[in-house]
C-alpha cells in the first residue's frame, strides 16, 4: 500500500492518513503540527513475513497510543522504530530515546507510548508480534524506549538488514521468488540478539524455560505447516515434553493445538490462492501441501472459514470483472 498526501484533498488528509494508518499498522492518534492544508505524507506500507513494514516521510508530528487504545484487539507486538534521517522522541514505560539516523528505539503497543517527531517523520517502522521475538515478557519490557546507537555494531547489524528489507518491501509488487518474506527471520534474530546482548544476561534470555516454552512451540509448528506428520507426538518429542505437558503448555495461554494449526493452514492456503505467482498451481494440489488431503473437506472448512469458497477467494484475486461481482 502506497500513501501520497498529495493526491488527497487537503481538508481531508488528515483523517485520510489516520485511517490507513489504524486500518493497516497500529491504532494511534496523530497530531499533525502544520496546517491541515500543508500536511505531506509519503509512504510504504506491506507485509514482509511476519514483520508489518511501514516506511514513512512526512512533516511534523506527534503520535501517542492512548491507554484506551492499548485495549483494542490488536496482537501484542512490538515496534522497532529505525531513524533514517532527521532525529525524533519516543517515550514508553517513564523512558525517553532520543534518535538520529541510523538509531533504533523499541516501544510496546500494549502500553501508551507517544512519538515526537519536531522536525518531521523519516523513519522506518516495524511491527513484529511478541511471540516472534519468543522472550519472556519481562526481558522486553526492560528494553522499551531504549537507544541502540549506530555506532554499536550489534545494532549497526540489525538496522542494515531491516533497512534493506525496508528498502525492498517499497519497490512495486515484489513476486515471491525474491525471497523478500525469507529475510524477514534473520531480521527477527539480530533483534532478539540485541535485546539479549544489551541486558547483559543470557541467563534471562532463555529462562524461564516454562515462560517461552509455548512459543517456541508455536515457531515450530509454524515453521512446518507443510508437513505431513505434524502430529501431537512429534511437536511434544522435538521439545522434550511429554503430550500432556504440551497441551497444558498451550491451554494455559489459550491455544488449542488443533484447531490453532488448522486456521494457520487455512491463512496459508487463503495468501496462496490469492497470489498470482501460484495461479499454475490447482486448488487441491495447494489444499493438500498446507495439510488438507481431502479437496472436500477443505473447500468446506474455508468456506467456513472465509465466507467463500476457495474457487471464489482466488476468483476474487484473479478476475477483476468477478471480483466486482462477488464484492457486490
Amino acid at each position: 500500500m502506497m500513501i501520497d498526501a498529495a493526491v488527497m484533498a487537503p481538508a481531508e488528509r488528515a483523517e485520510a492518513i489516520r485511517e490507513v494508518i489504524w486500518s493497516s499498522v497500529v491504532r494511534v492518534e496523530i497530531t499533525h503540527q502544520s496546517d491541515p492544508r500543508l500536511i505531506r505524507t509519503v509512504g510504504a506500507i506491506s507485509g514482509v513475513g511476519p514483520l508489518k513494514v511501514c516506511s514513512v516521510r512526512a512533516n511534523a508530528t506527534t503520535i501517542r497510543r492512548t491507554p484506551a487504545l492499548t485495549h483494542d484487539d490488536m496482537e501484542p507486538s512490538l515496534f522497532v522504530g529505525l531513524q533514517v534521517s532527521g532525529s525524533s522522541m519516543v517515550v514508553q514505560d517513564g523512558r525517553e530515546a532520543v534518535l538520529q539516523p541510523g538509531d533504533l528505539a523499541l516501544y510496546d503497543t500494549t502500553r501508551p507510548y507517544t512519538l515526537f517527531n519536531k522536525d518531521g517523520i523519516h523513519q522506518h517502522f516495524f511491527r513484529i508480534p511478541r511471540t516472534e521475538l519468543a522472550l519472556p515478557p519481562k526481558l522486553l519490557d526492560r528494553v522499551t524506549a531504549v537507544r541502540f546507537n549506530r555506532r554499536d555494531p550489534l545494532a549497526d547489524l540489525t538496522a542494515t538488514c531491516l533497512r534493506r528489507i525496508a528498502r525492498h518491501q517499497a519497490c512495486p509488487a515484489p513476486s515471491p521468488e525474491h525471497g523478500l518474506d525469507a529475510a524477514a527471520r534473520p531480521g527477527i534474530q539480530l533483534l532478539r540478539a540485541l535485546v539479549t546482548a544489551r541486558l547483559g544476561d543470557q541467563h534471562l534470555a532463555s529462562e524461564p524455560w516454562r515462560e517461552t516454552l509455548h512459543l517456541r512451540i508455536l515457531d515450530y509448528v509454524r515453521a512446518h505447516l507443510g508437513d505431513d506428520d505434524l502430529t501431537p507426538a512429534r511437536i511434544a518429542a522435538h521439545h522434550h515434553v511429554s503430550r500432556r505437558q504440551l497441551y497444558t503448555t498451550l491451554s494455559r495461554h489459550g491455544v488449542c493445538l488443533s484447531e490453532w494449526i488448522r486456521t494457520q493452514r487455512l491463512e496459508r492456503c487463503r495468501d496462496e490462492l490469492a497470489a498470482p505467482a501460484a495461479r499454475h498451481r490447482s486448488i487441491a494440489a495447494i489444499a493438500r501441501h498446507w495439510g488438507f488431503p481431502n479437496a472436500a473437506h477443505f473447500s468446506r472448512t474455508f468456506k467456513q472459514a472465509y465466507g467463500l469458497t476457495p474457487s471464489d477467494w482466488r476468483a476474487l484475486h484473479d478476475d477483476p470483472v468477478r471480483s466486482a461481482g462477488l464484492a457486490g
